[in-house]
Parts: structure tokens; C-alpha cells; sequence
């Protein structure tokens, strides 16, 4: 996802934004609307107290609380922004990646025909080879819909 616009929807104040951070000892940082008693709607009556970070101005809460966090805010506000990281999965297969000519029916579309193996595709089986991408930040707004518990993307 472009840069600017997870910025822009970090940085807008309208809606609950989360931030899942995967790496160990990283903290799930927050956005809220203002209130005097978001911290106590986010503590949620547990013994941990979530840290307000004053300079980029964000509450940082561990990974346990995701969930509750997500559930919450679509029932106190009724939508909220996930940005979360994700790897894209590419998929091919050894035929493909070690094939002569130009013919190609493989899911690649051709993308990695006669490229061979640089060490980056893990090889299944014969058929099949996989590697993922760079790791990069995705968004989804997650919204309730009117008078029930279950949740739209």
C-alpha cells in the first residue's frame, strides 16, 4: 500500500486505527479518537497499563489484546483501520523456472519462465516452488454492520 495514504489514515482522528507489529518484543501501537478516558477503554479492567507514547502521540498495548482491541472498537465506534504486515507468496514450479522455450501454463504467467533457481524459490516437489516477497504494511477498514455482531472488510 502507498506510503502517503497509510500515513494519512494513521494520522486522521475520526477512526480507530491499529498497527499489529510482528517482530518479538514489539508492541501493538494504537490510535484513538479523543477521549479523556481512552486509556481506561483500552486497559478494559486488566491489571497491564497500555503506554501513551506523547511524541508521534499513539498507545502502545501488547499483541495479546488484538482481538478485543478490533472487536471493541467496531462496537464502541463501528469501523476501524488494520494495517498489518504481509508477504506476498509467489508460486511456480521447477518445469517452469528450468524450462526452454517460451510456452508457459504455469501460475506465473510466464513471469519466471527459463529464470531458474537463484537459491530465493524453496522447491516443494517437482511441481511446485514458492518463495515470498519483501514484507510490506497492508490496510483494511473493518466496519460493523447495523444490528449484528458479525463484522465486514
Amino acid at each position: 500500500m502507498d506510503g502517503q495514504l497509510l500515513k494519512k489514515i494513521w494520522e486522521q482522528r475520526y477512526i480507530p486505527v491499529i498497527l499489529r507489529r510482528t517482530g518479538k518484543g514489539e508492541l501493538l501501537r494504537a490510535r484513538l479518537p479523543y477521549s479523556d478516558d481512552n486509556r481506561s477503554w483500552l486497559q478494559n479492567g486488566r491489571r497491564t497499563t497500555p503506554a501513551w507514547i506523547s511524541g508521534p502521540r499513539y498507545w502502545e498495548i501488547p499483541k495479546a489484546w488484538f482481538n478485543d482491541f478490533v472487536e471493541r472498537a467496531l462496537t464502541t465506534f463501528g469501523r476501524v483501520y488494520v494495517i498489518q504486515p504481509y508477504r506476498e507468496q509467489e508460486k511456480c514450479s521447477p518445469a517452469c523456472l528450468n524450462a526452454v522455450g517460451h510456452e508457459c501454463q504455469c501460475s506465473c504467467m510466464g513471469g519466471n519462465h527459463g529464470a531458474g533457481n537463484d537459491g530465493s524459490w524453496f522447491e516443494i516437489s517437482e511441481t511446485f516452488a514458492t518463495r515470498w516477497g519483501d514484507q510490506m504494511l497492508a490496510c483494511r477498514l473493518m466496519t460493523r454492520r447495523a444490528g449484528q455482531r458479525d463484522w465486514q472488510i
